[in-house]
């Protein structure tokens, strides 16, 4: 017997064939062993690595969260124990519309609208149909009183997948002209939930709309609790026991306003269409801040926020513009304390020597008319030129000695045309118009003429009230201003800890020196002791050094401006005992020259600790109010 028989191709493989089945099996078997590391590998990625993950999304889908809200902090005065803001119980009501048979929803949506003085079309767009077999409870009115959860609950068997619970709300315990201070909440908006959804809001906040309640939001707020429950796939609650996370408060806001200062000056501003700041120069804290007319706050706890928003903003002089800070009005007279503090700083002209004023002066084939005494006031120097507002004096002061970018540059150092950075969510920088602003804004040149309208506080020149008491307390630091603000502390809304204070901070600094700051004072001194505001101004309590203005206003009928009185004192005290004052009437009210006398009935009660009916007694200006039928 040969092997090639044993070793034939006949019925067997050849040694080619075999190898390369050899190498498929081998192949095959490489595929397959990465097939299974791949899905090992995939494996381990979801039970380890994301493992967390899936499980918490799990957990989320076998269980229902429902938000606890947290109670807002309060909100207090400078002293601590005056409650400026509170929280007051109220309800909100919800509905699960999964609990409510289909043949029997708009039977109960329309019993429900009525109780809540809704319409069943307003419960609609908070219910889509694509959720009405959802067992997710859905908020449709908060701010209910009681009465009208109480009718609900007698009535619960026909309300079936309605319930309620406490939500407190704001009481604005002090309101009137602390509106445009505190401000007022409500309802979160779709635009405000996107833009604040990852810093804990949700649909349900209630979140500041305006002043401090606004900017201080998110100390006010606190800290959301948590009331977890396991449901099915279609969220009807399986377990009986709920897991519960308690929310946290708020803290509580100590501001830096004296309501007894605050009252004052509200009193002494009257129905008067204007505002008035009253300001500690050496901190920057602000102890009185009156704009007129005000709204109550509590208007919008109501419910009825749109309406009640529309209401005042369409309402005569507008309630709702905070005048401190956001209107913007021309200086007038006033300015001419920066035109002093230049000129003596730059000895752009000796401030001894005299000017004389006829009343009038005629430049670029126009005459300018002195505003104060037309005849004429005859030769001044500079202390009794702004004593007694002498337009003459300041024009040929401003064209012919200083110009336009040197007094543009000393206004800005007094904060003129500057972000002041009050802690209020809202406020304006005012204009210092220079040259080439002018070439933008109209494609204009800068001419002399308006260099001399800069220099008395016309023309282009723009500041808010907040700016004016600003430029004051420089005055009062000799050269510092410090940031304005509101909020004293912050303190733990369970243990009144004490948190952070609001520091000290300067603003703006001056180069000028201290013996012009010290000329400046005293002849604001001598303007309230033989200038025009000397009867108005005169006051036995405390010294007084200050500056009037008279603006005039395109617009207003005969007779009409914008008055201001800018004070502080005591004259011959520390700074750190000093206040500032910056009153302003607009042009709208009947002309009476109000501004100095609210002034000096501020300080008056402040120095001499009066009520103002006391302080309007004392001055003697009872007289005053009941000529103008004024019996505030």
């Amino acid at each position: 017997m040969s092997f090639d028989g044993i070793y034939s191709n006949k019925g067997g493989l050849s040694g080619d064939d075999g190898l390369k089945k050899n190498i498929r099996l081998t192949f095959l078997l490489a595929i397959f062993t990465v097939v299974f590391a791949v899905y090992l590998y995939r494996l381990f990625i979801l039970q380890i690595v994301q493992g967390g993950e899936y499980r918490s999304q799990s957990k989320q889908i076998s269980s229902t969260v429902r938000t606890i809200p947290a109670q807002r902090g309060e909100i207090f005065d400078r002293n601590a124990n005056m409650p400026l803001v509170i929280n007051t119980d109220s309800f909100s009501v919800s509905v699960t519309p999964g609990e409510i048979p289909a043949k029997l929803y708009d039977t109960v949506i329309l019993k429900l609208a009525d109780y809540l003085g809704m319409t069943k079309t307003a419960i609609d767009r908070k219910i889509p149909p694509n959720i009405r077999r959802s067992f997710t409870t859905v908020e449709v009115k908060s701010n209910v009183p009681f009465e009208v959860i109480s009718d609900i609950a007698e009535n619960i068997t026909d309300l079936p997948g309605v319930t309620w619970t406490n939500k407190p709300i704001r009481n604005y315990v002090v309101s009137g002209s602390m509106s445009h201070i505190l401000g007022y909440v409500g309802d979160i908006t779709r635009d405000e939930l996107t833009m604040l959804y990852n810093q804990g809001y949700t649909q349900n906040s209630i979140i500041g709309k305006t002043g401090i309640e606004k900017q201080y939001d998110q100390l006010l707020q606190g800290k959301q609790g948590r009331e977890s429950r396991t449901v099915d796939a279609r969220g009807r609650i399986l377990s009986d026991k709920p897991i519960i996370t308690p929310p946290i408060s708020g803290n509580n806001l100590v501001l830096t306003i004296d309501t007894t200062v605050q009252t004052l000056a509200e009193k002494a501003l009257g129905e008067r269409v204007g505002a008035i700041v009253v300001l500690r120069p050496a901190t920057g804290e602000v102890l009185a801040m009156v704009s007129y007319p005000f709204f109550d706050a509590n208007l919008f706890t109501s419910g009825n926020y749109s309406s009640q928003y529309a209401a005042l903003a369409s309402a005569p002089n507008n309630p709702l513009l905070n005048r401190a800070v956001i209107a913007e009005y021309p200086p007038a007279s006033t300015f001419k304390t920066i035109m002093a503090t230049a000129m003596l700083n730059e000895k752009a002209f000796p401030s001894a020597k005299s000017i004389p004023c006829e009343g009038e002066i005629n430049y670029g084939g126009r005459i300018f008319h002195c505003h104060v005494k037309k005849p004429g006031h005859g030769r001044l120097d500079l202390k009794n030129a702004l004593a007694q507002s002498c337009d003459v004096y300041f024009w040929i002061v401003g064209r012919d000695y200083l110009g336009v970018d040197k007094i543009a540059s000393y206004a800005k150092e007094f904060g003129f045309g500057q972000d002041l950075e009050i802690d209020l969510p809202a406020s304006r920088s005012g204009l210092v118009p220079t040259a080439q602003w002018k070439e933008r804004r109209f494609h204009e040149k800068w001419l002399g003429g308006d260099t001399m309208n800069m220099s008395i506080g016309q023309g282009y020149t723009t500041v808010t009230p907040m700016h004016m008491a600003d430029m004051m307390a420089m005055v009062c630091n000799g050269g510092t201003i410090y940031r304005p603000h509101l909020l004293k502390e912050v303190r733990d809304g369970a243990t009144n800890e004490l948190i952070q204070e609001t520091p000290v901070e300067a603003l703006f600094t001056s180069t000028v020196a201290p013996e012009v700051w010290q000329e400046v004072r005293n002849d604001l001194r001598y303007t309230i002791t033989d200038g025009t505001p000397a009867y108005p101004m005169h006051n036995k309590v405390v010294q007084l050094a200050g500056k009037t203005g008279t603006a005039e206003v395109n617009g207003y009928a005969k007779n009409h401006w914008h008055s201001w009185m800018i004070a502080y004192g005591p004259f011959d005290g520390p700074a750190e005992d000093q206040i500032v004052v910056a009153t302003i009437v607009e042009a709208v009210n009947e002309w009476e020259w109000w501004a100095p006398y609210a002034t000096n009935i501020v300080f008056q009660g402040i120095f001499a600790d009066q009520t103002y009916d006391e302080a309007v007694n004392t001055l003697g200006f009872r007289y005053l109010l009941k000529m103008y039928g004024r019996m505030e």
